[in-house]
């Protein structure tokens, strides 16, 4: 059998604090009957607060849930008592009782109908074309836009009312150009500290870039004219993404953040092969007010084969087949190397916001005369190279770099992060005799 998860693998699943708190009260022995694992999945039945008993069973590959109780928490604290009690190592092997095998093969089933009405699809040429010539008049309302905001220049930004951008955002909607409307939406956040101004003129001109990219999008060489459609609002679609050429590797899950645009929660997990040191980054949706599909656990690693998105610096994967759990430890590189890599990732995709970045033997460290405090913490390696951290507002991520402080003692670790020229958002972190940290 494969190595089980570790507590804060269990508990980075957790879709709130209350549901890590309530599964601690169900993580007792004494409360769960006929409970067994496989190298695929885990179950048993839990006593509730009547007579009735509970039925709790996880996939662990994707990982999946299913729990009878009337709980709307995905998962709820059935699950992860139970994902608890097995990390502890208090679940033994056994067959999987029917209930199980047949939750197991229901699923099995579900997915291979969804391949087969997927692959049934034909998009409509006609349909294409009209969305093309959209398209093209709304990357050329865009373009005089941004000609007329420079000609205008950029003093008139900082006090304009933020109609100005949406407007221009609500028209590049109309003209199914979503990518670069929500690029436009984004521009008014910048009017906030030193230095605006040039902030703003980056992104107008990263936009222009990208205009006049795909305007001349039939002399670009075949993948970065798949990354330009893709930067406009252009998707691949999921069957073709399947059928094209796959990657098979143990990749590691270094973590996930969820970010809110548009009325659309997106969750970043991001991967990397353990073989091949190959990033990958998985995306999950949900409309107002429902979580994300539930991620890849933090820490996990899997034998899979992913199919990526189409591009000059293909990221974006799909999960095409998954063989299994398998046990393996992060490797990373220097701060040198992070750098070297995400340079020569810029120079194929201009456009690219954030990298996984998966750095060893590294340790915290304070600018010379600092106090401390969470937003100067920085990470040093052995060469003196250095990169600032940056922590998310809430709760949780306020106990960041406390933990991080905690689990390093003052010494080496491995820091696994998401890179953006603004910092690295440490995700989790592995030190040798300590273990995992999911940040």
């Amino acid at each position: 059998m494969s190595d089980r998860w570790g507590r804060e693998q269990v508990l980075a699943l957790a879709p709130d604090a209350a549901s890590v708190k309530a599964a601690g009260g169900v993580a007792k022995p004494a409360k769960w009957h006929g409970a067994g694992c496989d190298p695929h999945s885990v179950w048993g039945e839990c006593k509730g607060s009547g007579k009735s008993l509970y039925q709790a069973c996880v996939e662990l590959a994707e990982p999946a849930f299913r729990c009878s109780c009337p709980s709307r928490k995905i998962p709820c604290k059935h699950v992860l008592g139970l994902l608890l009690l097995w990390s502890e190592g208090a679940v033994d092997a056994a067959e999987p009782p029917e209930w199980v095998a047949e939750w197991l093969r229901q699923r099995r089933e579900r997915a291979a109908k969804r391949k087969a009405a997927s692959a049934a699809k034909t998009p409509d040429p006609k349909t294409a074309e009209r969305r093309e010539q959209r398209v093209e008049d709304g990357v050329a309302e865009l373009d005089q836009w941004l000609r007329d905001q420079i000609d205008q220049g950029l003093a008139q930004a900082e006090h304009a009312s933020y109609r100005v951008w949406d407007e221009v955002a609500r028209r590049l909607v109309d003209a199914q150009a979503p990518g670069l409307a929500a690029q436009v939406r984004s521009l008014p956040a910048l009017r906030h500290g030193a230095g605006w101004p040039e902030r703003m003129l980056e992104e107008y001109a990263l936009l222009a870039l990208l205009v006049r990219a795909y305007q001349r999008r039939a002399e670009l060489p075949g993948p970065l004219r798949a990354t330009v459609r893709s930067r406009v609002g252009f998707t691949a679609r999921q069957e073709e993404v399947l059928g094209g050429k796959r990657v098979r590797d143990h990749w590691y899950v270094l973590g996930s953040r969820e970010s809110v645009q548009e009325q659309l929660t997106t969750r970043r997990t991001w991967l990397r092969g353990v073989r091949t040191g190959r990033p990958a980054l998985v995306l999950s949706f949900a409309a107002p007010g429902r979580p994300p599909e539930v991620p890849l656990a933090t820490g996990a690693v899997f034998d899979a084969e992913l199919a990526f998105y189409p591009g000059a610096q293909p990221l974006r994967a799909l999960v095409a087949e998954e063989h299994g759990p398998v046990s393996a430890v992060p490797r990373g590189t220097a701060i040198g190397g992070l750098l070297a890599e995400y340079a020569q990732a810029l120079a194929r995709d201009p456009w690219l916001e954030r990298w996984p970045a998966v750095l060893e033997g590294v340790r915290l460290a304070l600018p010379q005369g600092t106090p401390l405090r969470p937003d100067a913490l920085h990470v040093v390696d052995d060469h003196g190279d250095a990169l600032p951290l940056r922590f998310s507002a809430g709760e949780e991520s306020r106990h960041g770099p406390w933990r991080l402080l905690a689990l390093s003692g003052g010494g080496r670790f491995t820091l696994a992060g998401e890179w953006s020229p603004h910092g690295l958002h440490p995700l989790s972190a592995w030190h040798e005799q300590e273990g995992l940290v999911v940040l």
